[in-house]
């Protein structure tokens, strides 16, 4: 069995958690290590796992260490992965057995998929990415790098979401239309036009209400 260990051992780390002890349910695969963290002291016990350590610990492991990084958060995600140094730790993708998905899905390292999410056809999966709980992914969609989607997002055929996006519980995105890196849409807004980069969009329709960096 190959080990891994989970960065982040809040709320989203508990639940990959979850995950993994789901999968090995199906088929064991995984040796789990238990939790880092830099905001949780080490030695501290979380649903029976230990926290190992923080992030300079994590790249001081020797020896080959499969790691799930589980921040929701876009760009703390982001941030985390470009200071993880250690060249014996790899991501691997993590996805729950009951998803369905088409054929023609690519789904690349360091992808999170959690419980009943369905992705049908020719769909592209970056790195990093995270599908929470019951997402649908529609045709032709590309979801780049360290995008993010809570549960319940639904997206239709065509459409591209840029890198680091985040996208909130419930939203609804239309087809064929593009929403541009790191801008953040919010919980249950319905997306029916293309958005630019670094804005926040919410309501009914989603509306840019402010620009970020």
């Amino acid at each position: 069995m190959k080990k891994i260990a989970i960065f982040g051992a809040g709320g989203f780390g508990k639940e990959v958690m979850m995950l993994i002890e789901q999968i090995n349910a199906s088929k064991l695969q995984w040796q789990i290590l238990g939790f880092y963290d830099d905001g949780v002291e080490k030695g501290t016990i979380i649903n029976e796992y230990e926290v190992l350590g923080n992030l300079a610990d994590l790249n001081a492991v020797t020896g080959d260490i499969s790691v799930a990084v589980a921040i929701g958060d876009s760009q703390i995600r982001f941030d985390i992965i470009s200071r993880l140094s250690n060249p014996q730790l790899s991501y691997p993708v993590l996805m729950h057995p009951n998803v369905l998905t088409g054929k023609y899905v690519t789904i690349e390292e360091g992808a999170i998929i959690t419980a009943n999410n369905i992705l049908t056809v020719n769909i592209e999966v970056g790195k990093f990415v995270i599908l929470n709980l019951t997402c649908t992914v529609g045709h032709d969609a590309i979801l780049e790098d360290f995008t993010s989607f809570m549960p319940s997002v639904n997206i239709s055929g065509g459409v591209v979401v840029r890198e680091g996006v985040y996208v909130g519980t419930g939203a609804q995105i239309l087809n064929n239309i593009e929403i541009g890196a790191w801008t953040k849409v919010g919980a249950g807004a319905v997306v029916k036009e293309s958005l630019p980069a670094h804005c926040t969009a919410v309501g009914v329709p989603a509306i840019n209400v402010k620009y970020h960096e």
